[in-house]
């Protein structure tokens, strides 16, 4: 063998030695892009399905006592309802004052309280003020069943509408699903109709509903009873039944139903 077939050996060996090197980083590449992957995959679906989600409520749920009857059962102050409750019937674990980008109205005849219900429009103008409460993603899903009369029992799909902000589980006035962002490392969810204000006839609320409202908006951002009557009577729907003087008035001295 010459010099140079034996450095030409020495290459050749090198050569392949090398590129076993390359070949093995690229197949240690592809299996962590692979782990990674995997890992993302899991993540996505753990955060499908929270442990612990913000539900918000912009209309009656804003009063505790009537959100509590959602989650241990039982019939409302100045409601006419029964509800089953949650199969977790334990309190909210937080609470706290919320608002929302858009706004609410009021329309459809409720079966509850009478008069119309309030809906959440992000389409609207301004701010809605509203109240978060800390529940579990079972208890959430207990709650939507039981705003459409249904009982509570089967869990929900988070899925989409944690990845697209929206989801829409049914017609019904209260399935469709919101995700407006997260709070505390927590989804914050809310349900409204699937239609805008613009696509329905506004029907003025009850003077029950509406002091479900106000006791609600007052103790969860600190507000006064006419503050809270100035801001409801601005809503679309309650006017021209209501303005802030009369409302302010009724809400004082509510009517015994």
């Amino acid at each position: 063998m010459t010099a140079n077939d034996e450095n030409d050996g020495k290459q050749a060996r090198t050569g392949l030695d090398g590129d076993g090197r390359a070949a093995e980083e690229v197949q240690g590449r592809r299996v962590l892009c692979k782990d990674e992957a995997a890992v993302h995959r899991v993540g996505r679906l753990a955060a499908s399905r929270p442990e612990w989600v913000w539900c918000v409520s912009y209309g009656s749920n804003m009063n505790a006592g009537r959100f509590g009857c959602y989650l241990a059962g039982g019939t409302p102050e100045g409601g006419s309802r029964a509800y089953p409750g949650c199969r977790d019937p334990r309190a909210a674990a937080a609470t706290r004052g919320h608002s929302l980008s858009g706004g609410i109205y009021f329309a459809t005849e409720s079966q509850v309280w009478g008069g119309g219900r309030a809906f959440y429009d992000p389409a609207l103008p301004g701010t809605a003020p509203a109240r978060a409460y800390l529940i579990t993603s079972g208890q959430f899903a207990d709650i939507v069943a039981q705003e459409m009369y249904r009982e509570p029992g089967d869990d929900l799909d988070l899925t989409m509408v944690l990845a697209t902000g929206r989801t829409q589980l049914g017609p019904g006035r209260y399935e469709t699903l919101l995700y407006t962002g997260d709070l505390d490392g927590h989804p914050v969810l809310t349900f409204t109709a699937p239609w805008t204000a613009a696509d329905v006839a506004p029907l003025a609320p009850s003077t029950a509903y509406l002091a479900m409202l106000a006791s609600g908006l007052c103790d969860a951002h600190g507000w006064t009873l006419a503050r809270a009557a100035d801001y409801l009577a601005g809503r679309p729907g309650v006017q021209p039944t209501w303005t802030s003087h009369t409302l302010l008035a009724a809400l004082q001295d509510p009517p015994a139903r």
